[in-house]
């Protein structure tokens, strides 16, 4: 009988350590089918882009008559120190009060400096729907560097966006083919910075001083005269 008690106690732990792996194992398993679930309600639940129409696609926003002599195009992003310092710097300010229809200028998104650039972008182009890009466009560089998706809706609500479409937009990626339609127009033009700029079919790497602009717009405003 004493002999018989150490096997009874090595099978009895044999079989407890059986248990334990099943246990495991049925809880591993429940933990992925948990997870396999959520996914399928979240993928279920998010709101669905709708395609974009061409006249969308074609759509940038700009100050200044479509009829100007002058086009001045900037790629840019929202969270790009040099792009903020040269909205800051007042330049398009000058350029507007200067030449007022004679020039217009038009904002293409070009979010290559971090992460959330992208996203930044899509929310101003959700802004841009309901008429309020530019006022968007001003907070976000007051705001800047912004990485946040929840700070973005709130951005939306300060400036009276309608929060439920604004939210929409922007979690189903609604804009995001727009935003990539810039972007990569930008690198086929061969930028790889930001901010960059067209005037006229005339590339300018960098943020351009008024008298810089001033140089180009004036010769061709003097062609057209």
């Amino acid at each position: 009988m004493p002999k018989e008690a150490p096997k009874n106690a090595i099978r009895s732990a044999a079989q407890r350590r059986r248990q334990q792996g099943k246990l495991k194992t049925t809880i591993t398993f429940s933990l992925i089918g948990l997870v396999v679930v959520a996914i399928a309600i979240f993928a279920l639940t998010r709101p669905r882009p709708e395609p974009l129409s061409t006249a969308r696609m074609a759509l940038d926003p700009f100050y200044g008559s479509e009829n100007a002599r002058v086009t001045i195009i900037e790629y840019s992003d929202y969270n790009c120190p040099s792009c903020q310092a040269w909205h800051n710097s007042g330049v398009l300010q000058k350029i507007r009060d200067s030449y007022g229809d004679k020039v217009r200028f038009v904002w293409k998104d070009f979010p290559i400096i971090t992460s959330a650039s992208p996203k930044a972008a899509e929310a101003g182009q959700c802004a841009l729907d309901q008429g309020k890009f530019w006022e968007y466009h001003d907070l976000l560089y007051a705001k800047s560097p912004v990485t946040g998706i929840n700070d973005l809706k709130a951005f939306a609500t300060q400036l009276g966006l309608d929060p439920n479409k604004f939210n929409n937009c922007l979690d189903s990626g609604q804009n995001s083919t727009k935003v990539d339609q810039s972007t990569n127009e930008g690198h086929q033009l061969g930028f790889n910075g930001a901010p960059a700029f067209v005037v006229n079919g005339q590339k300018l790497i960098g943020p351009p001083s008024f008298e810089t602009l001033k140089s180009i717009i004036d010769p061709i405003l003097a062609i057209t005269n």
